[in-house]
């Protein structure tokens, strides 16, 4: 499993246009192959930090998903609007919080 985590900065203005425009690319991203979760939140909306947070099963999947016609439009779009740090971690070790 590969975990997307990491952080942005949007411009505030731009902030609510930038959430409402996520949400719709998630319902779609959310039924992609491979996805387990597909996740994006304000942090800090005076800022407009933003958390991002994805799950996928394997690397295939993320790049599907990251060659799809509607996420390259919208990185298009945002990217040079976008500053922070999203990083891939993989999993080898997946178990409960609790599991020792």
């Amino acid at each position: 499993m590969l975990i997307i985590l990491g952080y942005m900065q949007i411009p505030p203005p731009l902030l609510t246009l930038f959430m409402d425009e996520i949400h719709a690319l998630a319902k779609s991203v959310r039924q992609r192959a491979g996805n387990l979760s597909y996740d994006a939140a304000v942090q800090e909306p005076l800022t407009g930090k933003i958390v991002i947070a994805e799950r996928w099963e394997d690397q295939v999947a993320l790049s599907t998903h990251l060659d799809a016609p509607d996420t390259l439009a919208f990185i298009a779009r945002w990217q040079p609007l976008m500053e922070g740090a999203v990083l891939k971690y993989d999993v080898l070790n997946e178990r409960a919080l609790m599991a020792v």
